[in-house]
């Protein structure tokens, strides 16, 4: 393992599986935030997100298919999974969560709870 790849201690599982910690990018506007993390190697069907209370998980198993009979002579990442915990604002309104999968690269929207969100007050005349 290079001394260049970041690795994250799962402490919620009791087998306590070294993971790879996803690039990602946070992007904050008025409305809320979008979130892209890169999952190279993640099927679709081998990602899992989870929020709970003001937490976001987001998990993702590498599933690479090697032909028969074929075994790699050099492997840059050496761990089969990618895990990643965010801690959420309260401004953000969880249940809101839109998120999009493509070509590797997950791509979260969480929008800011109504309350959190900037207005514009009409001025009368009087």
């Amino acid at each position: 393992m290079s001394e260049n790849t970041t690795i994250a201690k799962s402490t919620e599982n009791a087998r306590h599986e070294a993971a790879l910690l996803p690039p990602t990018d946070v992007i904050e506007d008025a409305g809320g935030i979008t979130l892209y993390a890169d999952l190279p190697g993640v099927p679709k069907d081998k990602l899992n997100l989870h929020v709970e209370a003001d937490t976001l998980t987001i998990e993702g198993e590498v599933s690479l298919d090697l032909p028969e009979g074929m075994e790699p002579s050099h492997a840059e990442v050496s761990l089969p999974r990618y895990r990643r915990v965010f801690t959420l604002s309260r401004e953000l309104d969880t249940s809101k969560v839109g998120a999009e999968f493509k070509d590797g690269v997950l791509k979260l929207r969480i929008p800011k709870v109504e309350h959190a969100q900037p207005r514009r007050i009409e001025i009368q005349v009087g």
